[in-house]
C-alpha cells in the first residue's frame, strides 16, 4: 500500500513512510491501480475537493521507493547483516545464514539461478540496475547480495514489493510477486 496525503497547495503528495499529518489516501502499490484512481478521480473524491495531481506521481513513486529501499540495504550494510558479490552470498546461501537474496535485473540470468542452485524457497528480490545496488554498498556494480533473517530483511522485502508492484519488474519465477522464490532443485 501507498499513502498519499494532500499538501496545503492541494497537490497530491505521496508518504512513503506514512508519516506525514493528515487522514491520507491509501492505494495498492499497483501501477493500474494508481493510473485508475487519477483518471476517475479518486483523488478529488478522498480529498473532498479539487487537487492537482503531478504528472510524473508514478515515477516520484518509483523514485522514492528505490531510495527507501537502499537506504535499508545501507542500514544493513552498517549493520553487517548483508553481504554482496557471488561468493559471499553463495556461502550464505549454501549456509543457511541468508534471509533473502538480492539480484540486479540486470545481471546474467545464469549467473543470477547459479547463486541460488540448491536454494529452496529462499526469497529473491529484484532490484532495478546493478549500478543501483551498487552504490548502497559503495561499489560500481554489484549483481548479488545476501541479507540475514531480521528486522532490516522484512523492511526491505515490503519496500521491494511496493516497489515491484508499481514498477511492474517481477522477482524471478513470480507471476504477480516482487520477491520471487527460486524452486530450482539443487545441483
Amino acid at each position: 500500500m501507498v499513502r498519499f496525503v494532500i499538501s496545503p497547495d492541494r497537490i497530491v503528495t505521496p508518504d512513503l513512510s506514512a508519516r506525514l499529518p493528515g487522514r491520507g489516501i491509501w492505494l495498492s502499490a499497483r501501477r493500474d491501480v494508481l493510473e485508475t484512481a487519477q483518471t476517475r478521480g479518486a483523488f478529488a473524491r478522498a480529498a473532498r475537493g479539487q487537487v492537482v495531481i503531478p504528472p510524473d506521481l508514478a515515477h516520484l513513486i518509483e523514485d522514492g521507493l528505490e531510495r527507501r529501499m537502499m537506504d535499508v540495504l545501507g542500514l544493513a550494510r552498517r549493520a553487517g547483516q548483508v553481504v554482496c558479490g557471488f561468493a559471499k552470498v553463495r556461502e550464505w546461501v549454501v549456509g543457511g545464514r541468508a534471509a533473502l537474496v538480492i539480484q540486479a535485473a540486470d545481471g546474467s540470468p545464469d549467473e543470477r539461478m547459479r547463486v541460488l542452485s540448491g536454494a529452496r524457497d529462499l526469497p529473491v528480490a529484484v532490484v532495478p540496475t546493478a549500478l543501483a545496488l551498487g552504490a548502497a554498498f559503495g561499489r560500481d556494480h554489484v549483481v548479488h547480495a545476501a541479507m540475514l533473517h531480521g528486522e532490516l530483511a522484512r523492511r526491505f522485502r515490503v519496500e521491494n514489493e511496493r516497489f515491484a508492484g508499481l514498477s511492474g519488474r517481477m522477482g524471478p519465477n513470480s507471476a504477480d510477486k516482487s520477491v520471487g522464490r527460486c524452486e530450482q532443485a539443487g545441483t
